[in-house]
């Protein structure tokens, strides 16, 4: 059988060396000679995969894989029982995203934070946000001081010039301090009295914050939640988990956890995700099911008032490719995108009156938009010589 769709790329004949690769890594999908629907469009998705991402080579991919891993399993022994809150969170930081972890106080949100830092070595500050914390605390201040010139206004450095920045309780603060976040997150700089400093890069910030039926808690603006690439939900720790930690945790001493990946190494990973391929319709189901979030395109928008940006479409295919790489895969896949869909979106879209009274959450709603919003919704040709 003519395989022509499968040995063509942008218009360039593949040579013979490189089709018969292909063949060898993915022989499912050249084994018929009639083969199904979804293999048609899987062949297609996976040899595009492999030309697009040829500057990434298999063994480089792996090892990549294998120290997500490590890292894994350190953070995992600093926080027991989170093991999925624990593989999110490394997912946002490969995706050079800002998280926001949210849950009462105690269940370890700090900790996983601090462990985070520990295993990459990066410079952290930790920022404990209170109602009477004023923006120029966490961007920094000019100073009058003696200098060779006379007196003269330096400016000295705030909480957010580092490479990972810890805010605590960030809910707890007043709006007018969230805000000064925004352009930090943003374009990683701040701007104090006209002048523009720039921030370290990596720049990450990791937020908690305390469930807002908590008494004197302030809710994050709109835009600040968009800044986020995930908000992540802690949850409280089984029997067997608050046994474990019983019998292996002291009030007071920190867990001990041993450096995994230095600067360069995770310098290099960010990179590798960034170079993972994004089929085409694996971004069609992204631009699909954000648009499904606003009213008029599907059943479950209904209980949504406003939807998602398309800073959530770009937050969707970074994070999706960030998990691609951690499984050792070259090219995203829809198993991606439907596991970072509900981190991605709860936090950006607001719910209808009606569907909060009904007891619904955002979790719930983005449950039936992965329910309803189908991954390929075009017709396939039967054989690859007619596609």
């Amino acid at each position: 059988m003519r395989l022509d769709l499968a040995r063509r790329r942008g218009g360039r004949e593949l040579n013979t060396l490189e089709f018969q690769k292909i063949k060898r890594k993915f022989p499912e999908y050249f084994a018929s000679s009639q083969p199904s629907h979804a293999g048609i469009r899987l062949a297609r998705t996976r040899n595009l995969a492999f030309n697009a991402g040829m500057s990434l080579e298999e063994s480089e991919v792996s090892a990549h894989a294998a120290k997500i891993r490590r890292l894994i399993t350190a953070l995992n022994q600093a926080l027991y029982g989170q093991e999925g809150l624990v593989e999110l969170v490394v997912t946002g930081l490969l995706a050079r995203g800002h998280l926001l972890l949210e849950g009462l106080p105690g269940l370890g949100k700090t900790e996983l934070v601090k462990a985070l830092a520990k295993t990459l070595e990066l410079e952290t500050k930790r920022v404990q946000f209170t109602p009477d914390l004023l923006p120029g605390d966490i961007t920094g201040n000019p100073v009058l001081q003696e200098t060779e010139k006379g007196r003269e206004f330096v400016f000295q450095k705030g909480p957010l010039f580092a490479n990972l920045v810890l805010a605590d309780e960030i809910n707890r603060a007043s709006p007018k301090t969230q805000s000064a976040l925004l352009e930090a997150m943003q374009e990683q700089r701040v701007t104090v009295l006209g002048t523009t400093h720039p921030l370290p890069s990596p720049f990450f910030v990791l937020a908690t914050q305390n469930p807002i039926e908590l008494e004197g808690t302030y809710p994050l603006p709109e835009a600040q939640l968009d800044r986020f690439l995930f908000k992540l939900e802690v949850h409280r720790n089984s029997v067997a988990t608050l046994q474990k930690i019983v019998m292996n945790r002291e009030i007071g001493v920190e867990p001990v956890v041993e450096k995994v990946l230095d600067r360069e190494e995770l310098a290099a990973i960010t990179t590798a995700v960034r170079q993972i391929y994004l089929p085409e319709v694996v971004a069609n189901y992204i631009a699909r099911l954000v648009d499904a979030t606003h009213a008029g395109t599907s059943q479950a928008a209904s209980a949504i008032k406003f939807g998602a940006s398309p800073r959530a479409a770009l937050a969707l295919a970074s994070a999706s490719k960030a998990r691609a790489l951690m499984q050792g895969r070259i090219n995203t896949s829809f198993e991606d995108v439907a596991a970072v869909a509900k981190p991605v979106l709860i936090h950006r879209i607001i719910l209808q009156y009606e569907a909060r009274i009904e007891g619904r959450t955002a979790g719930d709603v983005v449950d039936d938009l992965l329910k309803e919003v189908p991954r390929q919704p075009l017709d396939l040709a039967p054989t690859l010589v007619e596609a």
